[in-house]
């Protein structure tokens, strides 16, 4: 039986968080110093954790240091990734180390203490519905409190004029790879799981990796690594049509600056879903560096004669798949460009087949009434990243991490983060709370851009030579 949640206030807060990933501790982070504004965070799980599965030694995130939680809109703050190395006395080797790209495991740590550090954090605290009050003019959020192993402990509700949505994203499994998921016996485990399952996967006889992803890279790669030469048994498949190198021009990035966002989300609905998908290599191609370190590491195992025992095939799909026994998996596979079908018995399966975002229906099944939605019934956003809702609903809510339909590529990307939360900070104050560049990028993304605009011709006078005479 669970009993009341501690005492909240009695008036409205300003401001509830829901979730408490990267994007919500940006958001916390640079909301800190504001005094005036009454901010609490609710997060299900007990800590701080990002993507534990995938904190592969030597992985590094594929931002730079300087896309922390906070620099990009305030140099100054306390929560900065420098001024966590300087808290822990670690920048001079971070100096010297001279590393652009940090590794996974040092941003979780930088983040765990930016989370350990805060006030206004609750964890273990999972909110459970959202609901307009008209007639006092605030949100209603239920919440249940959580104890240490993730039982109701207590239940409670508070009050707020804004929300902000970070409740990030959830495993992909592909339908016809989840009945192997749930099944007991031979392990097939998402990559969000893999260093939790790691041992078991690297003791298995044969194994096979789907997807050709970042995760699927360095996965393959750390697998190969740990496996004996000439008996290493590993199959690498993917949808995509290569194992393709991310985009990762100086120009090419410009497609994750404030500019590009704002350029993107003044275009036509139809026009932005079929960027989404034909963008796939600015954010879900593998790093230069990572496919290099496979290609080492194959040729160094070909040093004393022969190949080894890997195939690594792109354009492949699993249609169907099943268990042989106990002990294999029997994946039915097609080869998109050839049309071609084969099977492949494996003993261990990892799917690094990727993220989707966590879905808000159940969250705000109470406001549905209020919300108003696109051609394919998504929410519909604006450029302050504020849910629309009927205008009788005058508070606001706010997401992260949940417009890739309206705002791009770089929605998801770590590097837009402290400027997205400088923006709703700035919204919800109604001030520039944080000033924010006008300008961000070289490229100019359209023609109705003022950079791009031409001034008008002036009028070409004809010169007539002088005669003599």
């Amino acid at each position: 039986m669970t009993t009341p949640a501690r005492h909240e206030p009695t008036s409205p807060r300003d401001l509830v968080g829901i979730g408490i990933g990267p994007c919500n501790l940006s958001l916390a982070a640079l909301a800190h110093p504001l005094a005036e504004l009454d901010a609490v965070f609710y997060e299900q799980r007990p800590g701080f954790d990002w993507h534990p599965g995938l904190l592969i030694d030597g992985a590094t995130v594929q931002v730079p240091f300087l896309a922390d939680l906070v620099t990009l809109a305030d140099p100054t703050s306390p929560w900065s990734f420098l001024n966590y190395l300087r808290n822990r006395e670690r920048l001079f080797p971070f100096y010297f180390a001279e590393h652009f790209h940090i590794q996974r495991a040092e941003y979780d740590a930088y983040c765990r203490w930016v989370a350990q550090s805060l006030p206004g954090l609750r964890f273990g605290h999972q909110v459970d519905a959202v609901r307009w009050n008209p007639e006092r003019d605030v949100f209603e959020v239920d919440f249940t409190q959580l104890d240490a192993d993730g039982e109701a402990e207590a239940l409670g509700r508070t009050h707020t004029r804004n929300i902000v949505l970070g409740v990030g994203t959830v495993p992909h499994v592909p339908d016809p790879l989840k009945p192997l998921v749930d099944a007991p016996g031979v392990p097939v485990v998402h990559a969000a799981d893999y260093l939790a399952h790691r041992d078991t996967v690297l003791a298995a006889g044969h194994v096979t990796v789907v997807g050709s992803g970042q995760s699927g890279a360095e996965i393959f790669l750390d697998l190969l690594r740990h496996r004996p030469a000439g008996r290493e048994k590993l199959h690498w498949i993917g949808r995509s049509e290569a194992f393709a190198p991310m985009e990762y021009s100086k120009l090419g990035l410009e497609h994750f600056t404030p500019d590009y966002t704002r350029y993107f989300h003044a275009l036509a609905e139809p026009v932005r879903d079929r960027l989404v998908a034909a963008q796939w290599q600015l954010h879900k191609g593998i790093d230069a560096g990572t496919l290099a370190a496979i290609h080492d590491e194959l040729y160094r195992r070909t040093l004393d004669g022969g190949w080894p025992d890997t195939v690594l095939t792109p354009g492949v799909q699993v249609r169907t798949a099943g268990r042989i026994a106990t002990t294999k998996v029997e994946l039915h596979l097609e080869h998109l460009q050839q049309g071609s079908r084969s099977r492949l018995t494996t003993d261990a399966v990892v799917l690094a087949t990727g993220y989707r975002e966590r879905p808000l229906d159940r969250i705000l099944a109470g406001l549905d009434p209020y919300m108003r939605r696109d051609g394919s019934e998504r929410p519909r956003i604006d450029e302050e990243f504020r849910l629309v809702l009927d205008p009788s609903v005058t508070g606001s809510i706010h997401v992260q991490n949940a417009e890739l339909h309206t705002h791009g590529v770089g929605a998801p990307d770590l590097g837009l983060a402290a400027w997205r939360s400088a923006t709703i900070l700035n919204t919800l104050t109604g001030k520039e709370t944080y000033p924010l560049p006008t300008r961000t990028a070289f490229t100019s993304f359209g023609l109705d851009d003022a950079r791009t605009r031409v001034p008008q011709a002036r009028p070409v006078r004809q010169l007539i030579p002088l005669v003599d005479g």
